[in-house]
């Protein structure tokens, strides 16, 4: 464990520092004065959530609220909206995920410096559905995980995005821990823009297409549709070098294995389309109806693990003989063991060349070894389909009596279609397909939300604004077979050959089923200026959920005015995130590379299931959090404006999943009692567990200023963030490089400034990134890198107004084309030229052309 005290104080002085830094520009030469104006009103952007009272701006929000507009995503190198985010919210962390199963197709981010699904993510203020890709290897801190997939939202159907940095689970229910963000929907009806798009990294691989479009029209004199789509697609990328297991078959004459013969990269992205449709009527003076939803398409494909030809587990490896000399392993494919096929071949340094497999397997019809199908091993492509679709609908107004409605539907479905290819299901022999479908994840969501709220003059300032409402949710998660080749235990399974699609093996028939749970959820809110400077809120929610229980969550927050330009805030809540269906019931197998340096098959079973009981597996129960925030707003004259944010999140019986267990021969004889047949080919098995505790706490500083100047204004804007996470406990089912990547694997301070000019038809931006050293456990697999170390980097972009419809902009993400530390240490045992999860991510400098027509 570590103890953060003597970084707070450093983090402590560098906010002050920064903020006297800030104040000296609050002295700057009058002609920045003509900018104070249109600078206060950015500063003035509504945002809805965080109260259900009369929308708040930033500055007079009780609780951190980011803004970010549709024209901020556009001075972007990224396509992705995950990556958009995390340049703009300071405390948003999200690395690449190169070899990382269902990671690969969506990629978690972090909040604050949780895991990914402790944020709650909202479209137009409505509860968005959870991905059912569970992060099954999450690099430490997202391991387990199960949150939304939003990279299935165009940035061209945005109007802006609104993120809560504070606990808010009292306020709209589980996940809310970390914060909140609501993604806004474009409502304009009329006009509209499209948007191409091209990019690629410098090394010359990761071509990017993406071709986007926006429409706004009117329905019928009283109201609006709004429509937008996006299609893009992406080439993986290659920081790789040579295995040296791979480099040594090579240099002993074995011509076949490929180099490198593991890709380290960026996955292909294929036909990645996006849907999202907005509508809007007007009824009558005070009520209106509206309808919302999308559709999502995208394939993804990236790489695995090498196959050694000579000793991977299942498929070639037949043990070791006395002398402790690897043994290749062979089938007899006669059907009653009449080949007497040999079983003490010795691989050597090259069994291709060794006469004993040549004339007794690689000749012999009755016997049968890998290496005649794939000689230099294979390496695993995989990926999948991602399917994702939603449509809310509902009503709201006012009545008469002042109280406001807003009654809603909210229908959303995502499904995870996997794919493997250049793979075996080795108990299958020369038999076997080397393509397969291992099977489906669906997560379906379906919610009815009834929200009320009345203004009550009760002598204060203001009047007491009530809020209250019902929620009932319903949701599902569904398991679909693969395809029979992908979990079919072939004729060879008794003599040693694994079982089902290597690397992934697909869904059987027993593993298939539908959990479903419901809740109801009450809540209560108030909020009002007790006098003209202090506002105080508060909110109460309680839930009910069919599977595990009750809870009862609060949250208390204030804003004053202490002065005309200087406000504080802050506030306390407790909060919850109840454990996912399927965290709870979820069947997998994953490949992962173990501690020996061979690869091992670790299955993830449910927490009931009587072997992982048998392991210290329990029911799931919700973790608890209790969350303090508390900072300043200074709106200085000279439009300086600064925001300083501190954070504290206790979370209690934290989800997660157990670090690899190894099996014993009876715990593998108890799995094949219960009917899972392919659990002879399982190394290792996990399970969800609320099994630790964490204290996190950090600072957010959000700083934004104008000026006049060469002949243009200049926008100057900061984001930082200092984060810092102790393990305050935890069981033995949660390994030391596990807490040590819960507790340093995140960057402890990252932060971007950045300065966009405009003179005339120019823009140009500049930006300043910084992300901290981190600690890797390479692999997740007890192959420590002790620092990744500090990394700056800077994005640049130009644009031109070619006519008042048509911009063209060129950039550069990374533009100085910088890496991580190269993985000196541990480089050659899988070929990762640099530490997987560096922050800075590992493809280098990308640059992009881009051109907007706006009509």
């Amino acid at each position: 464990m570590k103890t953060s005290l003597t970084r707070v104080t450093k983090q402590v002085r560098g906010v002050l520092a920064a903020s006297a830094a800030l104040s000296v520009i609050t002295m700057a030469p009058a002609h920045a004065q003509d900018a104070q104006t249109e600078s206060a009103e950015d500063y003035e952007q509504i945002a809805v959530v965080g109260t259900r009272a009369a929308p708040r701006s930033v500055a007079e929000s009780a609780v951190p609220i980011d803004i970010i507009s549709n024209e901020e995503f556009k001075s972007q190198g990224s396509t992705d909206m995950v990556s958009m985010l995390q340049t703009v919210v300071p405390s948003l962390n999200v690395n690449d995920q190169p070899i990382n199963d269902a990671s690969t197709l969506v990629r978690p981010a972090n909040l604050r410096g949780m895991a990914s699904d402790h944020t709650l993510v909202l479209v137009n203020g409505k509860r968005r559905h959870r991905s059912a890709v569970i992060t099954f290897l999450g690099g430490g801190l997202s391991d387990g995980a199960q949150g939304p997939d939003i990279s299935v939202i165009p940035a061209s159907a945005l109007k802006q995005v609104e993120v809560l940095r504070d606990g808010a689970a009292a306020q709209y229910g589980s996940d809310a821990i970390a914060g909140v963000i609501n993604f806004v929907l474009n409502d304009a009806s009329e006009g509209g823009s499209f948007e191409a798009r091209y990019g690629s990294y410098y090394e010359g691989d990761g071509d990017t297409i993406q071709l986007s479009g926006n429409i706004g029209m009117p329905l019928s004199e009283n109201g609006f549709i709004n429509l937008s789509a996006e299609y893009r697609t992406a080439d993986d990328t290659s920081r790789s070098v040579q295995r040296d297991d791979a480099a040594g078959l090579i240099a002993n004459g074995n011509t076949n294995v490929a180099d490198p013969a593991q890709i380290w990269g960026s996955p292909e992205i294929k036909d990645d389309i996006k849907l999202f449709a907005n509508l809007g009527l007007t009824l009558s003076e005070s009520s209106e109806a509206y309808l919302f939803g999308n559709y999502a398409e995208r394939e993804v494909e990236g790489g695995f693990y090498f196959r050694n030809p000579h000793n991977r587990g299942g498929v070639n490896d037949g043990g070791t003989n006395d002398a402790g000399e690897q043994l290749l392993l062979v089938g007899d494919l006669t059907g009653d063991m009449s080949g007497n096929c040999p079983t003490d071949i010795v691989v050597g340094d090259n069994v291709l060349t060794n006469q004993r497999y040549i004339d007794e397997v690689a000749n012999n019809p009755d016997c049968f070894a890998f290496n005649e199908m794939l000689p230099g091993g294979f390496t695993p492509r995989f990926g999948g389909t991602v399917t994702d679709m939603s449509l809310v609908f509902g009503t709201k107004g006012e009545l008469d009596n002042e109280v406001t409605y807003d009654v809603s539907v909210n229908l959303g479905r995502n499904e995870i279609d996997f794919a493997i290819r250049n793979t075996i299901n080795p108990s299958l022999g020369p038999d076997t397909p080397m393509e397969f479908s291992p099977g489906k994840y669906i997560q379906s969501e379906q919610t009815f939300d009834l929200d009320l709220a009345k203004p009550f003059d009760v002598g204060l300032f203001e009047p007491l604004f009530v809020a209250g409402g019902f929620q009932y949710r319903h949701e599902s998660y569904e398991s679909i077979a693969g395809d029979t080749a992908s979990y079919e235990i072939g004729p060879l399974a008794t003599q040693g050959f694994g079982i089902g699609s290597n690397g992934f093996p697909g869904l059987a028939p027993n593993s298939q089923g539908l959990v479903s749970r419901h809740n109801i959820a009450l809540y209560l809110d108030a909020e009002a200026y007790i006098t003209e400077t202090f506002m105080l809120a508060g909110a109460l929610r309680y839930e009910d959920f069919s599977d595990f229980g009750n809870t009862t969550k609060g949250k208390i927050a204030f804003r004053w005015q202490a002065l005309e330009n200087i406000a504080f805030r802050g506030a306390f809540s407790t909060g919850f995130k109840a454990p996912t269906l399927g965290q709870s019931n979820v069947r997998n197998v994953t490949t992962a590379f173990g501690t020996d340096g061979k690869l091992i098959d670790r299955a993830t079973l449910p927490p009931t299931d009587p072997v992982s009981q048998l392991k210290g597996g329990e029911q799931l129960t919700p973790e608890e959090s209790e969350s303090i925030t508390f900072g300043v707003v200074a709106d200085f004259d000279s439009g300086v404006f600064l925001t300083v944010d501190y954070y504290n999140i206790e979370l209690t019986d934290r989800l997660s999943t157990a670090s690899g267990i190894a099996l014993t021969e009876e715990d593998i004889a108890t799995l094949l009692a219960q009917g899972i047949n392919d659990a002879s080919s399982f190394s290792e098995i996990s399970f969800f567990t609320n099994d630790f505790d964490t204290t996190t706490e950090g600072v957010d500083v959000v700083a934004n200023y104008s000026m006049d100047m060469l002949g243009g204004e200049t926008k100057f804007s900061l984001a930082y963030n200092w984060t810092s996470t102790t393990v305050d406990q935890a069981s033995e089912n949660i390994s030391a490089a596990r807490i040590r990547m819960l507790e340093n694997n995140l960057p402890a301070v990252r932060y971007s400034a950045t300065a966009n000019h405009t003179n005339g038809d120019w823009r140009f931006l500049a930006r300043l990134n910084y992300y901290g050293s981190i600690f890797e456990d390479h692999l997740d697999s007890g192959l420590p890198i002790e620092q990744v170390g500090s990394e700056f980097t800077v994005d640049l972009e130009a644009a031109y107004n070619v006519s008042d419809a048509l911009t063209v902009t060129v950039g550069a993400k990374n533009a100085f084309d910088e890496y991580p530390d190269e993985n000196t240490e541990w480089k050659g045992i899988a070929g990762s030229l640099y530490p997987t999860t560096s922050p800075i991510g590992i493809n280098g400098g990308f640059y992009y052309l881009r051109g907007v027509y706006t009509f």
